[in-house]
């Protein structure tokens, strides 16, 4: 199978189902915004995996990837290809909350909002917290013109409660001072 197809040439894509769109769809940004999140998690993961003190965070991701696969897929369905996808389970949302609730166990309560920094996985944490936020308003567009899957962005709001919260234990974790705003 070739990679290329030139069908794309003319500035449309397929969505699930077939039907043709402009690549600038907002179905299509949304799916965007979501690939690279993905990508970025698994840059996130990359950096955790050989370090006894985050390596078990890796499975994690990965699962999260797995997820992100899906919540894309559900963003590109079109017309026909309703059912095609199977829908983001309301257990991988509470699986997300699990972790988070987990991970808060770890930390001291904080009353001030954290600012990136200290180590690099702590702001590649961020840095995928933002594009997450940024995928889910994407999705939260596209959903004003177009069924989207209510799971889909259930799924994106938790996540960046989970990859927030995450930069936060892996400050403890690697022993680097949190960043505080202080205004």
């Amino acid at each position: 199978m070739k990679i290329y197809t030139k069908t794309g040439d003319g500035g449309t894509t397929a969505l699930i189902g077939g039907e043709r769109v402009a690549k600038y769809d907002l179905r299509v940004e949304a799916y965007g915004s979501v690939d690279e999140l993905t990508a970025f998690i698994a840059l996130l993961a990359d950096k955790l995996v050989d370090d006894e003190r985050t390596e078990n965070l890796v499975p994690q991701l990965q699962t999260i990837e797995c997820r992100l696969m899906t919540v894309a897929a559900l963003l590109a369905v079109g017309e026909g290809g309703e059912g095609k996808v199977t829908p983001i389970a309301e257990e991988h949302i509470t699986e997300l909350e699990e972790l988070i609730d987990g991970f808060q166990a770890e930390l001291k309560p904080i009353t001030k909002f954290t600012i990136p920094g200290g180590h690099r996985a702590c702001s590649l944490c961020h840095v995928c917290r933002t594009v997450c936020r940024r995928a889910e308003r994407a999705a939260l567009r596209a959903s004003v013109e177009h069924p989207v899957d209510s799971g889909a962005t259930r799924y994106l709001n938790r996540l960046s409660d989970y990859l927030y919260t995450l930069g936060r234990v892996l400050t403890e974790r690697l022993k680097v001072e949190e960043i505080l705003w202080i205004p």
